[in-house]
């Protein structure tokens, strides 16, 4: 397990022992039939926690890669696509209780399996390990903002910040 102590104003957990659809934020982890997916703790912080979420197809259906199959509201709005062909099946414990998705990410709190297509394992190898994944994580804001300031870290962020500070209403 990788501990990040300052990303985006929060320490944040990486595990080694799945695989990241990095531009996602979504993990992955293999058992006998099934492979769990579930948001990464750097995806959660960034998108602002989660609220609320809905299913886009139905439960044991079978789905391609690429197909919308949540709907998340974050900080933003989220769709997250299904990353290989299978069968799937949801964790209605975690829709039920979307603060299990938060508190525990990488176990009860995972979103959906897939019972993959024959040659849908192989599409795995496009995930990246956990130290790619952090890698991958040092464009974003919770590198660029590790004590979560507000405005962020940019100039025009600030100077907008400081004119609505300085204004008089």
């Amino acid at each position: 397990m990788t501990v990040v102590e300052k990303f985006l104003g929060k320490c944040v957990n990486v595990p080694g022992d799945r695989c990241y659809f990095e531009n996602k934020g979504i993990w992955a982890k293999t058992d006998k039939k099934f492979i769990t997916f579930g948001l990464t703790e750097p995806a959660l912080v960034l998108a602002g926690g989660i609220n609320d979420l809905d299913w886009l197809v139905s439960d044991g259906e079978p789905v391609s890669i690429g197909d919308t199959i949540i709907f998340c509201i974050t900080g933003k709005i989220l769709y997250i696509d299904a990353p290989l062909a299978g069968h799937i099946q949801f964790n209605h414990t975690s829709k039920l209780n979307v603060s299990l998705i938060a508190h525990d990410p990488y176990g009860e709190g995972w979103m959906f399996k897939i019972k993959p297509d024959d040659a849908a394992e192989h599409e795995l190898r496009n995930f990246s390990s956990a130290e790619h994944y952090i890698q991958s994580l040092k464009s974003t804001e919770g590198f660029k903002n590790p004590d979560g300031l507000k405005g962020g870290i940019s100039e025009i962020c600030k100077a907008v910040y400081s004119g609505i500070r300085e204004q008089k209403l």
